[in-house]
């Protein structure tokens, strides 16, 4: 009984001691994998845990999407260059990196605590740099604290939900509430900024207000997650314990190597994808279409709240079709869209058309962490998982900076080009991938083992 405890994912360590004392015939192995096998309601204390990640998330939507409205008015505030501004796009890229390296090691140093804690600080820092608008170098160096924030709240989440029980529709849930943040962003700051005529930094305030409630409700939800009780819970998971789950394992030794990277690279593509578009749109539509300032940051609300929509509404689609089939319409459907915006000079159907891409492109994150997990032993899935979403990550970074450097040369018209071939490069990635079990790829659900 006890081997069918320990090979339920996210068990709680106190119950399966427990059932191992107890000699109780009439518990069946199903109904032990139905006591001990976590949801997001069981034990109690994840419903707590649950939505402290869901409001982690919305704080990093909300990061995020503020580029696309606030990138004209850091423009003329610091008079910079399409080159010089896109280096807020590219400064993250050293945070998510230190986030890829260190996030195997932080959660068995300092637990899922101690990670809640440096990643909702590194927020808070971040936004009280940018309440002060300090020179443009030292505004760069504050969204490193954004992305490095970014980058362990990104891995840590996206891990700890997706081995709960009906990980599809939760993870869909979890980047809904990301993609809320990222639809209430850019609208704040343009009633701010463009109507009210605020200064570009105010925004922050209410940024430092969110992150403060973060710092707060993830430490005291994750606080008896601790270093000691990850790496033990980690030996008690199934397979080979002599086998090494550290982040080299995970990225040189096949076959989970090949699936590892293979998922890092398509997000580094998706991440890019979504923060490029959702960043340049806004000045893609008042420099090429013509649009007045306050209608053309609306668009970038519109394409926030399609990913919303796409990641609640396409999660529960999703494990009904299965991942790898999904994702190749979703992307595919997105490219058309893209050439609808690019092609039809019209500003209402270029608004309709990115909201309809953020609505496809909304689930794609949520089914890679899905896929992950399907095709890697257990064990594997924070260092798999947590590297691939940090890795992802710098997508925000470092594609957004190269739309910007291409604009400067070619103007902004090139985004909708760079979009479509970088799309297409991910659906030829994702064909790469191993086939994922059918009794795996049929279950919304992430169940291993005997459960």
């Amino acid at each position: 009984m006890s081997h069918e405890v320990q090979d339920s994912p996210n068990t709680t360590i106190y119950e399966s001691q427990t059932l191992q004392h107890e000699n109780k015939p009439s518990l069946s192995p199903e109904s032990s994998c139905q006591i001990t096998h976590e949801k997001w309601n069981y034990p109690r204390s994840n419903i707590a845990k649950t939505l402290a990640t869901f409001w982690s998330f919305l704080i990093m939507g909300a990061n995020d999407s503020a580029y696309g409205p606030l990138l004209p008015y850091l423009e003329t505030y610091y008079n910079l260059s399409y080159t010089i501004v896109s280096l807020v796009f590219l400064s993250p890229l050293v945070g998510y990196a230190t986030a890829a390296i260190v996030n195997e090691r932080a959660h068995c140093a300092i637990g899922r605590r101690g990670v809640a804690f440096v990643s909702s600080l590194c927020h808070l820092i971040a936004y009280i740099l940018n309440c002060v608008h300090p020179p443009y170098p030292v505004l760069v160096v504050s969204f490193i604290f954004a992305g490095l924030g970014n980058g362990l709240a990104d891995s840590a989440w996206n891990a700890w939900i997706g081995n709960l029980d009906n990980a599809n529709q939760l993870l869909g849930l979890l980047h809904g509430a990301y993609g809320v943040g990222a639809v209430i962003s850019p609208l704040i700051a343009s009633l701010l900024v463009a109507d009210a005529g605020l200064p570009w930094y105010y925004f922050y305030y209410i940024m430092v207000g969110g992150a403060v409630i973060e710092v707060i409700v993830c430490v005291a939800c994750f606080w008896d997650s601790t270093g000691a009780s990850f790496q033990l819970a980690k030996q008690q998971q199934p397979g080979d314990l002599s086998e090494k789950a550290g982040l080299w394992s995970v990225l040189s030794k096949m076959p989970s190597a090949r699936i590892t990277w293979i998922c890092a690279i398509f997000l580094l593509g998706y991440v890019g994808v979504e923060v490029a578009l959702g960043g340049w749109v806004v000045t893609f539509m008042k420099e090429v279409r013509h649009a007045a300032p306050f209608s053309s940051s609306m668009t970038s609300t519109g394409f926030w709240l399609g990913i919303t929509f796409g990641r609640v509404v396409l999660g529960f689609v999703t494990p009904l079709i299965g991942e790898k089939l999904a994702i190749s319409i979703y992307i595919s459907l997105e490219i058309a869209f893209c050439l609808i915006l690019y092609l039809v000079p019209n500003f209402y159907a270029g608004a309709v058309a990115v909201s309809l891409q953020g609505f496809f492109l909304g689930p794609l994150f949520p089914a890679v962490v899905i896929v992950t997990t399907k095709l890697l032993p257990k064990h594997l899935h924070v260092s798999a998982i947590g590297f691939a979403a940090a890795f992802g990550g710098g997508g925000a970074a470092v594609l957004p900076f190269i739309v910007g450097v291409l604009a400067q040369a070619k103007g902004v018209e090139v985004l909708m080009p760079f979009i479509i071939a970088l799309s297409g490069a991910m659906l030829l990635l994702w064909n790469f991938l191993p086939r994922i079990p059918r009794d795996n790829s049929a279950s919304g659900s992430n169940n291993h083992g005997a459960c």
